[in-house]
């Protein structure tokens, strides 16, 4: 019985318990939760029902409990129920009950963890969205990380995510990057508003190579076709990046074609509609301050230029047309500002934009090595690129390493931390403990000892063994939650603080597999290998969702 099955009975008990009392059955909740006790003397999970519902339903919380530890006694699987302190209710589960949490796991395979928390929703997932003038650089690796787990995340917990990066091509930054582009190919230093890095000048030499004529032009000549040929290599260089590090997108937006396409216009005619479009000394605003923004906004200059806000206006709309429940954005630590504007935005196309929009701000994250900055990258002058991050940690440490943390705070790596093969690198210990599973299972293997088509639940009785099980049964609900709240890194603090450990601790007081070739193979070995297995789903489901793999061997 997992804690998801425990809570479904507790409802069903209380919903007997106020149908036979003639209590109110609007009182109930959808759901209730279930939690494990600090002390395990005082049982396997405990509810707080009776207290959020007693003085709703006009009953003394501890009088309802004892009403519904009444009925839970029945139910089968429940070995007893007692009342604390004002109404409390500490259960206690048959040994073969939560034994059978191993056989649920194994089951379900890769499916298990999945649920439908989120299901009916459509959400549209955007994150990284750098900038096609330069390479992947540290922050946007941060983004990439927490960004993919969180498309899975999202998907495991029942929600269609369709992820999706936003290229900004149609500001004056990439005009900058084409005249710097221009400026490397004819050995002239870049402008000074232009870029830097060795990977101009290599661009440079890539269009000069396929295009030599080139060499020489008059800009008003060269510019565009080094603004289309840098633009497509740097594009292409980007999504290389993102692909080696296991991130890929389903939708690659354009903001040229946004403005190309006529969106930005009929973006303008949607809000006009709404009536929070005004004019004010030739210009034309978005009166975003009925909408607590701190001003409004001008989309259209009075020389007819449309903003940059004109744009994301436009692209929020675009994202909603397109049938997206939510609309969720990932920035960066210099983005602050965006949340007012972008909520606004959405309350004057006339949506709710504590619904149909979310954004969340990342923090910066630090590379070092032993205490030390690295030093920043001479091929793209003043950042620490993703592939070179890559270089020193791989994808595996450097994606785990990124995702562990809550993004509400600045995040330093040490490179030398984060590649050791010791307990202390995370990482380390949970593919670890993964690795010492498949490393008993293939044991088992070669000594012709298989877990069997069943076992008995009942024999796995231990202390250690029954942690071990609670904390597999828990999964669901953590993917769930992790998928409520934003918050990839509960799935890296469940593996590390949880499954590891009391996988662990398991192992090192129950033994798996017979010492020598005399002592016999019992019901309890198949039993302890049933639940081995499960620990080992649910630490490669764990892993998946955080793009990590989940190795047979160390």
């Amino acid at each position: 019985m997992t804690p998801a099955n425990l809570a479904d009975t507790v409802l069903s008990a209380a919903r007997a318990v106020f149908e036979t009392r003639g209590l109110d059955l609007a009182a109930l909740p959808a759901t209730t939760a279930m939690e494990r006790p600090r002390n395990p003397e005082h049982g396997d999970y405990a509810s707080t029902l009776a207290l959020q519902l007693g003085k709703k339903v006009g009953m003394a919380p501890r009088e309802l409990a004892a009403a519904l530890a009444e009925e839970l006694g029945r139910r089968d699987g429940i070995k007893s129920v007692e009342i604390a302190g004002p109404g409390f209710l500490n259960i206690r589960l048959d040994a073969a009950v939560t034994g059978t949490i191993a056989r649920t796991v194994v089951e379900a395979g890769p499916a298990y963890g999945r649920n439908s928390k989120l299901a009916g929703q459509k959400i549209n997932l955007e994150f990284v969205s750098a900038n096609p003038t330069g390479p992947i650089h540290l922050g946007h690796t941060r983004w990439a990380a927490v960004g993919d787990s969180l498309r899975r995340i999202l998907a495991a917990a029942g929600a269609e995510v369709t992820s999706e990066y936003y290229i900004n091509d149609a500001g004056a930054q990439v005009d900058r990057f084409a005249r710097s582009l221009y400026a490397a190919a004819n050995g002239e230093p870049a402008p000074e508003d232009g870029y830097g890095g060795d990977y101009i000048g290599e661009i440079a030499q890539q269009i000069l190579s396929e295009e030599p004529e080139l060499a020489g032009q008059e800009a008003e000549t060269a510019l565009p076709v080094f603004w289309a040929h840098g633009y497509a290599l740097m594009l292409k260089e980007i999504r290389e990046s993102l692909e080696r590090f296991g991130v890929h997108f389903d939708v690659w937006f354009s903001e040229k074609e946004l403005h190309d396409g006529g969106a930005v216009e009929h973006a303008l005619d949607e809000l006009r509609k709404q009536g929070h479009i005004f004019e004010d000394g030739g210009a034309v605003w978005l009166r975003t301050t009925d909408f607590t923004d701190d001003k409004d906004r001008v989309l259209i200059r009075s020389n007819g230029e449309k903003t940059y806000f004109a744009a994301d206006a436009a692209y929020y709309i675009n994202k909603r047309e397109r049938g997206f429940d939510r609309c969720l954005y990932l920035l960066g630590a210099d983005h602050h500002g965006y949340i007012g504007r972008l909520k606004a935005i959405a309350a004057c196309a006339g949506d709710d934009p504590k619904e149909h929009i979310e954004i969340l701000i990342g923090q910066l994250v630090n590379l070092v090595r032993a205490g030390q900055p690295v030093r920043l990258s001479k091929r793209a002058g003043n950042i620490i690129t993703l592939d070179e991050m890559l270089e020193a940690v791989g994808v595996d440490a450097a994606r785990y390493s990124l995702a562990r943390s809550s993004t509400d705070s600045t995040l330093t790596l040490d490179i030398e931390e984060i590649t050791k093969n010791s307990s202390d690198n995370p990482v380390f210990y949970v593919q670890y403990a993964h690795a010492r599973i498949a490393s008993l299972l293939r044991n088992a293997a070669e000594k012709q000892i298989t877990r069997a088509a069943d076992y008995d639940p009942a024999l796995l009785s231990h202390e250690r063994e029954k942690n071990l099980l609670k904390t597999l049964g828990e999964f669901p609900s953590v993917v769930a939650t992790a998928a409520e709240l934003r918050e990839p890194h509960r799935i890296a603090v469940y593996l590390e603080e949880r499954v590891a450990t009391d996988y662990h601790r398991f192992y090192d007081v129950c033994q798996v597999l017979p010492k020598t070739v005399d002592e016999p193979v019992t019901e309890l070995t198949h039993a302890r290998l049933w639940l081995a297995e499960a620990t080992r789903t649910v630490i490669a489901n764990g892993l998946d969702l955080l793009g990590v793999s989940a190795p047979e061997r160390m």
